[in-house]
């Protein structure tokens, strides 16, 4: 089987079920597992680099007004390359290659391939979805012996003693605009022991103002911007002009603002959501990193 990834955590998912060997494509955003950095790229963006998160948010804002795409498909490499199955996702419209264009243009592939679009909002349709790429790529075993994993990972989270008053904690997956972290991230903080604040469990992430962040008084604020690596999002935070009132917040008064990598713990539907939820996890108990991933966490004030 020659597999076309065009999403990071699918990629991943296919590599963690040993089925890396078939991938014969991903997009220039796959950077897990390091191997799959050497497959062919098959998916690309027309952002310029270089853009600040506003400018950033900004052409999205307007491409998706008009119905555009800001992600293309090189459709002759991908004909060169003659994939079985193509694996896409129907979760993120900003992230999401137009689907028309898509449509007409997987039609003329020669190889006619079979298309599967994941589309998880919550921990248990992400470890569904693995399993189904199991069932699909003929790695059933290697995928149900994954997910077992997981769950044990999981529970052991979600059986760890309440504390007595839980904290209210606000995650934000974007800057510049502010957006709140949805999809599974109200879940992960709720099992981490935590009351999300301005998120809905299982719904899509949704711009906020900073008068609704400064109304919800978190505890403890996690900043996981889509896309970025800690250090990134490290730089953003410190460039960022936050109101005067963010002083007042209970989570900067106590210093519980913490940066995170989001691209590798909380933005991609896959394997490392579960590493992401033992980070939220220590956060919320105040227990040092020493056990977690170099790289995955910091303490922003």
């Amino acid at each position: 089987m020659r597999i076309a990834s065009f999403l990071p955590s699918a990629t991943e998912i296919l590599f963690a079920i040993g089925a890396g060997p078939d991938v014969a494509a991903v997009t220039f955003e796959c950077d897990f597992p390091a191997e799959a950095r050497t497959r062919p790229h098959v998916v690309f963006s027309h952002l310029p680099p270089g853009l600040t998160p506003a400018e950033i948010d900004t052409i999205f804002s307007a491409e998706g007004a008009q119905g555009r795409s800001l992600y293309f498909v090189d459709l002759p490499a991908l004909t060169a390359l003659a994939p079985d199955l193509i694996i896409l996702q129907d979760l993120c419209r900003v992230c999401a290659i137009d689907s028309p264009t898509l449509a007409r243009d997987m039609a003329h592939l020669p190889s006619q391939p079979r298309v599967v679009s994941l589309n998880a909002h919550s921990l248990s349709e992400v470890l569904a979805e693995i399993e189904l790429l199991g069932e699909i790529t003929g790695h059933t075993t290697e995928a149900l012996a994954l997910t077992a994993s997981l769950r044990v990972r999981i529970n052991a989270v979600a059986n760890t003693p309440q504390p007595t008053t839980k904290p209210r904690v606000l995650c934000l997956e974007w800057l510049d605009p502010p957006f709140q972290g949805g999809h599974w991230i109200p879940e992960m903080v709720t099992l981490a022991g935590g009351i999300p604040l301005l998120a809905t469990p299982g719904e899509k992430s949704r711009r906020i103002t900073w008068d609704e962040i400064l109304a919800s008084a978190p505890d403890i604020i996690v900043v996981m911007p889509c896309g970025y690596h800690l250090a990134e999002t490290i730089a953003q935070f410190r460039a960022l002009t936050l109101p005067p009132e963010w002083a007042t917040l209970p989570a900067v008064r106590n210093g519980r603002v913490y940066a995170v990598d989001g691209t590798a713990y909380f933005s991609r539907p896959g394997p490392r959501l579960v590493t992401g939820l033992e980070i939220l996890h220590a956060i919320l108990r105040g227990e040092d990193f020493s056990d977690l991933p170099s790289g995955s966490v910091a303490r922003l004030s």
